[in-house]
């Protein structure tokens, strides 16, 4: 079997073993990527010299040296592109950061390099993480390697489709309203976003200070469990970082899950756009936890209608608020034309940004702005209170919900575009996860008529990932989904 084929967990295995090389490994995904990336677009930026000089490093390493202990010691990984990595290029997919070189590694940047993980390169992603496609990229969009005309989901598409189409056995992603786990239904991978504060956003390119969580993407569960135990942990350097201890998630996996109650909230399944396929999905799913002894009930989680525009005035507020610092001043690009400061602001952020970001950005200065500020941003506030506390009355008697991860199996490239409504509407069912902190899963739960992958979520309690993977293993395991891969033609 090629080493592309193989999980995170085996090549590790085998790297320790000594059957293989981190280096013969990384050059294995460094020639799957130059032979696919073109025709997929999941990376936007090569990083191979590099990820190949720290492959031949980390293979020097002695047999018992600490370091080799790490659970994915030498298996290479891939970058959402706002991510910092020092000497290297951050975009954020957008011309206002063409050229812009990080001047230091991120907190997540850091753990890998401490874990023995070469980095291979920068992933797609839809502008400044705004966008449900990757449509929004300046690199253009990514394509699904389970059917090129349709989107890959986003904005995490690129890292998504990395992992689903082999590119990359791992991978990060960013997510503030369902930008790794939407991707991950759309193309058939294991996204997690975990608990907000449990992985340090220290190094990545702010969204939405409050709602941005870095995950991990993975084409199973014991690789998500083991990627998410090497970047998680406290760091001083970022204030909403949580001190936590982080177990050993992998010792979660292979547990029984009888008598474990699980939720299933009824504004979620009751919603008009819920294609039958999903739905289907979401039963064999309760028939599956039902036969491996897990209990269920229905909920109700009442301030679900409120989500959306709750999540459309904190997102795009704390948007207006961080994309300001791009103003052609002090990095990327700038309007040489310009012949005053006032025009030089303006002309900059006109061209630097795409549609979308513009789009955000007005919003949520708006609903800053004096005399709006108590009605609108305030009085979302108090809702995502709202919407939390129903979470955690809901897990004062459930140990975790199930719910659709997205409404629909992946759509076609352009059909959603030119209606920004419908576009946000891609992420009815995961939004609600980042208002209240709470860490959610997706997971691979079959296919459409199409043949396209959809995906189904488990939402749990704070820092609780472990009870997570336990029950997204076992279900893993008995519906043997994962098993599928992308046809071979992509």
């Amino acid at each position: 079997m090629r080493l592309t084929e193989l999980s995170a967990a085996e090549l590790a295995k085998a790297i320790r073993n000594g059957e293989t090389t981190s280096k013969d490994v990384t050059a294995a995904f460094i020639n799957r990527i130059e032979q696919k990336n073109k025709g997929l677009n999941a990376f936007v930026s090569k990083e191979f010299d590099l990820a190949l000089k720290a492959a031949g490093e980390y293979d020097k390493i002695p047999a018992g040296n600490s370091k080799r202990s790490s659970p994915l010691f030498g298996v290479p990984i891939a970058l959402k592109d706002n991510m910092c990595e020092q000497g290297t290029k951050v975009t954020c997919c957008s011309k206002i950061l063409e050229n812009f070189i990080a001047p230091y590694d991120a907190a997540v940047v850091e753990k890998l390099k401490e874990a023995g993980m070469p980095i291979l390169g920068k992933s797609n992603m839809d502008e400044f993480a705004m966008g449900s496609s990757t449509e929004n990229s300046v690199y253009g969009p990514s394509l699904n390697p389970w059917d090129k005309q349709r989107i890959p989901g986003g904005s995490s598409g690129g890292s998504a489709v990395a992992v689903a189409a082999g590119l990359a056995p791992v991978a990060l992603g960013s997510d503030t309203g369902g930008s790794i786990r939407q991707p991950a239904s759309c193309c058939g991978v294991v996204g997690l976003k975990p608990t907000y504060g449990r992985v340090s956003r220290y190094g990545l390119v702010a969204f939405a200070s409050s709602l941005d969580q870095i995950g991990p993407f993975a084409r199973n569960i014991e690789d998500t469990a083991a990627l998410l135990r090497v970047i998680a942990g406290y760091d001083p350097k970022d204030s909403t970082s949580i001190k936590e201890e982080v177990p050993d998630y992998s010792a979660f996996l292979n547990k029984s899950i009888k008598g474990m109650k699980i939720a299933i909230p009824k504004e979620y399944l009751g919603r008009g756009g819920l294609a039958p396929d999903v739905s289907g999905s979401i039963k064999s799913a309760i028939e599956i936890y039902q036969k491996l002894g897990a209990e269920f009930g229905e909920v109700s989680l009442p301030h679900t209608e409120y989500c959306l525009a709750t999540y459309y005035i904190i997102a795009t507020a704390e948007a207006s608020s961080n994309l300001a610092r791009y103003d052609g001043v002090h990095y990327g690009y700038r309007n040489k034309e310009a012949k005053t400061l006032s025009e030089m602001y303006s002309s900059t952020r006109a061209e630097g940004f795409g549609d979308e970001v513009k789009r955000r950005i007005m919003l949520g200065t708006y609903v800053l702005s004096a005399g709006y500020y108590d009605a609108y941003y305030l009085k979302a506030q108090k809702v995502r209170t709202l919407i939390k506390r129903d979470f955690d009355n809901v897990f004062k008697n459930y140990d975790c919900l199930l719910t659709p991860t997205a409404p629909t199996p992946a759509f076609k490239l352009g059909e959603k575009i030119a209606d920004p409504i419908q576009m946000y509407l891609s992420d009815i069912f995961t939004i609600s996860v980042n208002l209240a902190g709470v860490p959610g899963i997706s997971i691979q739960g079959g296919f459409s008529k199409e043949k396209l992958p959809i995906g189904i979520q488990l939402i749990g309690k704070p820092f609780k990932e472990g009870e997570l993977f336990k029950l997204a293993y076992a279900y893993e395991q008995a519906a043997l989904w994962t098993k599928f891969r992308p046809p071979e033609t992509v």
